[in-house]
């Protein structure tokens, strides 16, 4: 297989699962046994030496440490499946270039930015309001974040916003109709539903 997916209960991995399975890439899935201490052991710290979930190995690709590639946190996962399996900067260099800089972008946004406003209590109360306002005039008409299909910047934008529901039910999103419908849509995707009973 060329592409293993290591993942475990309440993790991100189910970012790039999600991307996967909606891609419809092949991929091999290994869940680990967080409670008994499975990506701490030497097997799979080999791969992530953090042992923090998800990890990806890619046996197309020759890491330097040798072996497959080996890559770790969910941006630094998605951003290589979207250039390799995704097709997601295909055409003249220069296009490409710029879909590629634009999804990185939201990668690091999602992860950088939008986890601490929603999982930080302190930013949740001063910078959540503010980044569902801008988020909500993007996300209106269901438009992708960059070029003309669904693709790795959506996934982590719409992952982290469908994440409200399961773990903050008690704030309202009625001021927000783009990112309720950005929710649902996430939500209502056969792929992302098997990606999330993966976690």
């Amino acid at each position: 297989m060329a592409l293993t997916l290591y993942g475990g209960a309440r993790t991100r991995a189910s970012m790039p699962r999600w991307y996967l399975e909606e891609k419809g890439i092949a991929y091999g899935w290994r869940q680990l046994d967080m409670e008994a201490g499975e990506h701490r052991e030497p097997a799979f710290t080999a791969i992530n030496p953090f042992a923090k979930l998800p990890a990806l190995e890619d046996d197309r690709f020759v890491d330097p440490a040798g072996g497959p590639l080996r890559l770790f946190e969910s941006g630094a996962i998605l951003l290589h499946l979207a250039e390799h399996d995704g097709g997601e900067f295909s055409g003249p260099p220069e296009q490409a270039a710029v879909r590629r800089a634009k999804v990185a972008q939201w990668l690091l946004f999602a992860n950088a930015t939008l986890a601490v406003a929603l999982f930080v209590p302190s930013n949740r109360e001063r910078e959540f309001p503010r980044l569902m306002g801008v988020l909500d005039g993007l996300l209106a008409g269901g438009r992708p974040l960059v070029g003309d299909q669904w693709g790795a910047a959506d996934c982590a934008v719409q992952a982290y916003l469908a994440y409200l529901p399961i773990f903050f039910p008690q704030i309202d999103l009625e001021p927000w109709p783009g990112v309720r419908a950005a929710i649902a849509s996430a939500q209502a995707s056969p792929a992302y539903q098997r990606a999330m009973g993966g976690r």
